[in-house]
């Protein structure tokens, strides 16, 4: 795996009243590993707002790590059969946030790694949606990636 790779996250939120919300992000990231861990660095940048957010993934085993600083701050935690609360920091304020993975999958060999998360999404202890997340992490020397499936 390169240094820089291209890194797409996409995930659903199941609200009860609402249906299926889609999200997608396709960047690319700082790369490395250390210790059987994988690690991903990238900016995201909040449209209509000023400023950044700095995002470290980290993948060790069964377990994702997702971190946030700067505009947006937060240490979320993808334990399989765990769950994780931790505050959520945005500029429209704080939110307490309640995160119970079912299942955390990681696939990888020498040119991609993929990703899938399933869990639940509390806000201040009361259950809000249904959730998963997909990422596919490449390396740029693959070549073959696209942004259509």
């Amino acid at each position: 795996m390169t240094d820089q790779v291209l890194l797409s996250i996409s995930g659903l939120q199941f609200m009860e009243d609402e249906g299926v919300e889609p999200v997608e992000v396709v960047t690319v990231a700082d790369y490395y590993r250390k210790e059987n861990s994988h690690y991903l660095i990238y900016d995201e940048v909040l449209e209509g707002i000023e400023g950044k957010i700095k995002n470290i993934i980290k993948v060790k085993g069964h377990v994702l790590e997702v971190t946030k600083k700067g505009l947006a701050n937060v240490h979320m935690v993808f334990e399989e059969n765990k769950k994780n609360v931790t505050y959520y920091t945005t500029p429209f304020g704080n939110l307490l946030i309640g995160l119970m993975a079912t299942s955390v999958d990681v696939n990888e060999n020498d040119k991609d790694i993929n990703i899938q998360v399933a869990y639940q999404l509390e806000v201040n202890y009361e259950f809000l949606a249904d959730c998963t997340i997909t990422m596919n992490i490449k390396s740029k020397e693959a070549g073959d990636f696209s942004l259509q499936q």
